[in-house]
């Protein structure tokens, strides 16, 4: 297979393309963070730039999966709004949490004038939360290839993945309680759902540093490999996603997703209604025709 033309590796004149790079090949969109010396602490542009790139690769036929990764030796240490607010994002005036990993300060506190009540609902509700929800709902399966440190709203950015992937270097840690800070980005929504109330408030209690097999343990991490062997592990995961029925992943991720918020009788019909909506792509019938005639299906991503 071969990378569309819309989302080749080209880069344009944008600053912000050397700090989150994209690149498609083999039909998969590769989603890399690469503030290294700021463990990739996101800032709020890099922010706008993940959820545009996650926004196309749900309409772009030519991406069938995503990978998300990051340079260096931490996936995400959280969010660093110290390079102000983007256009049209959070304004002036907001506060801003900070973290802090390993030793190293990576997201700064900051107080830009005088706080308002709701800015920072409205600062949470128009950044991370927006982040997570455009992971949650690309069309297609997105991958975390976490290859370091990820804290804070990075921790709750893999969390977030369809499916994560660790090297054994790794570390998920819950970070907003040393700061005095209520989880956010996601966090008390996504970690009940992965491993359960109990155990996602121990984890959020005390704020200890989780290792990558301990994370596959309590089942937040599918799969821990060395660290050198993480990008062909996910390239392998992501290209055999990409060469899959691209709209049934997509309709059975939007199934699993809701599954845990509504009720039996609201899940079933959901379940019904995917599957004649699936029943209409190209991709259905060829599976179907595959099975009755016993040869290995081709799937064309529609």
């Amino acid at each position: 297979m071969t990378s569309s033309p819309e989302t080749s590796a080209a880069k344009s004149a944008d600053p912000v393309d050397s700090l989150v790079l994209h690149a498609t090949d083999n039909h998969v969109a590769w989603i890399t963070l690469n503030r290294p010396e700021a463990l990739n602490a996101i800032t709020p542009d890099q922010r706008e730039r993940l959820i545009q790139h996650l926004s196309h690769a749900s309409c772009d036929p030519g991406v069938r999966a995503v990978v998300i990764t990051a340079t260096g030796r931490g996936f995400c240490a959280g969010a660093d709004l110290r390079g102000g607010p983007p256009t049209g994002g959070p304004q002036a005036g907001e506060r801003v949490a900070g973290e802090q990993v390993a030793g190293e300060q990576v997201a700064g506190e900051q107080v830009a004038g005088e706080r308002v009540a709701g800015d920072v609902a409205r600062m949470i509700r128009l950044g991370a939360q927006r982040l997570i929800g455009a992971v949650l709902d690309c069309e297609k399966p997105v991958i975390a290839a976490v290859n370091g440190t990820a804290a804070g709203l990075g921790a709750h950015l893999a969390l977030a993945c369809d499916l994560v992937l660790a090297a054994d270097s790794a570390k998920f840690i819950e970070v907003f309680v040393r700061r005095g800070l209520v989880p956010d980005g996601g966090g008390a929504y996504l970690l009940p759902r992965l491993i359960g109330p109990q155990r996602a408030k121990e984890l959020m209690f005390f704020g200890d540093a989780l290792t990558a097999a301990d994370a596959a343990r309590l089942g937040l991490v599918n799969r821990v490999v060395p660290a050198d062997d993480l990008e062909k592990t996910a390239r392998d995961w992501a290209e055999r996603l990409a060469t899959g029925p691209t709209r049934a992943l997509a309709l059975t991720k939007q199934l699993v997703n809701a599954s845990l918020d509504t009720d039996r009788t609201t899940a079933f019909a959901a379940e019904a209604a995917a599957q004649e909506i699936n029943m209409t792509t190209t991709d259905a019938n060829e599976g179907v025709a595959a099975f009755t005639e016993r040869r290995t299906p081709h799937y064309r991503g529609h």
